[in-house]
């Protein structure tokens, strides 16, 4: 087809699922675009637990890149299902999806991103390309220049590379701040069979606890894997305080029962009984609203232009935000017009959801 965005060389940086996407549509479409990705490979680490996509928008973005029916044949169904668990290990609540229910499914981070690498022609993603700058006039070209020492030119700049965006700083000065809260990630490996008490407290998706000062947040994966991440307001640098390091695993597990002290043994397993090391995942956001001056030649998706706390909603809105602006590109006179069309839409709803998070990193010890 022809538009006015032929011809012009459109780069996404970041290979989330954010960037894939939006490379995906846009390919549908006969419109090039190159992913510039900071890993070495697919495979160069872990890509994080389970998420849910919604109907309303992560299966909006895979329905326009025709990527539904294969999503539905990776997703679990059953993984929707949610139980609140009391401190004291008794059941307290459980939402149990209907049968074929698809409001929500859940897959796993890495299956997603493959599914989505996959669909790309090859050569489409350039892997071990982490991004130093971003300079060049509003009107364009860009230059991004990588830290390998290369550089590249582009007509459009799509910044898809998360909450510390190095594309963010040629639109905006903002940069994220810590919340105060912080999640400790713990993993299980073959739970049915090596952690079976846990397997019956968290049932086949996920499971809740909380207090008024702490929550265990526990999620089935894939291949009976499961994560939980251990909630608290912590300072940023509480290990330092403790007296701790990364790989002191015991220390470290000494610290989370003492913050924890008082909840029963049975969901206290969930801290005593994970298999390997801990992983510190202190929660950053984005200023509320984030907004910026409209570039000719720079947007942004996903976290990097609305990077909010975890309430389910990141990789939905991040995928949302790329079918838009691919779909706005394949339909745009111009690449500014397009931009100017997509950020019509993405920074009011982007803004919605941020207000109705902002301060309130501690959502799940209010649940």
């Amino acid at each position: 087809m022809t538009n006015g965005t032929d011809g012009q060389r459109i780069v996404i940086i970041g290979g989330g699922p954010g960037g894939l996407t939006c490379a995906r549509i846009l390919q549908q479409h006969g419109i090039d675009a190159t992913v510039y990705e900071r890993d070495v490979d697919e495979h160069a680490r872990d890509q994080g637990g389970t998420l849910d996509l919604h109907e309303h928008d992560g299966q909006v973005a895979l329905r326009a890149a025709g990527l539904l029916d294969e999503f539905f044949a990776r997703a679990r169904l059953d993984a929707q299902e949610m139980r609140r668990v009391s401190t004291s290990g008794e059941l307290v609540q459980r939402f149990v999806p209907d049968a074929g229910d698809t409001s929500a499914p859940e897959i796993d981070r890495g299956q997603l991103r493959s599914m989505l690498l996959r669909s790309l022609r090859p050569g489409s993603v350039q892997w071990g390309k982490a991004v130093e700058s971003v300079t060049g006039p509003d009107a364009g070209p860009r230059t991004v220049v990588f830290r390998d020492g290369t550089s590249v030119q582009a007509d459009l700049v799509i910044g898809a590379d998360g909450a510390w965006s190095r594309v963010r700083a040629a639109v905006s000065d903002a940069r994220p701040a810590y919340s105060g809260v912080g999640f400790v990630e713990a993993w299980f490996d073959d739970v049915d069979v090596a952690h079976p008490e846990l397997a019956r407290l968290v049932g086949g998706g996920s499971a809740m606890i909380s207090d008024t000062d702490g929550a265990f947040f526990a999620q089935r994966n894939s291949g009976d894997h499961m994560r939980v991440y251990l909630v608290r307001r912590r300072p940023l640098d509480w290990m330092t305080r403790a007296g701790l390091a990364p790989e002191d695993t015991e220390g470290i597990r000494a610290h989370l029962l003492q913050e924890f002290a008082g909840w029963s043994p049975e969901v206290l397993r969930f801290v005593t009984d994970n298999d390997g090391a801990y992983l510190d995942r202190p929660l950053f956001a984005l200023p509320s609203p984030h907004t910026w001056e409209q570039s000719a030649s720079v947007t942004l998706l996903g976290d990097a232009a609305h990077l909010m706390p975890p309430a389910g909603v990141g990789v939905n809105l991040a995928m949302l935000d790329a079918s838009e602006l691919a779909l706005a590109l394949v339909h745009a006179r111009s690449t500014a017009e397009a931009v100017r069309a997509y950020e019509a839409t993405m920074l009011p709803r982007s803004a919605e959801r941020q207000a109705a998070l902002d301060g309130k990193a501690d959502f799940l010890l209010h649940a």
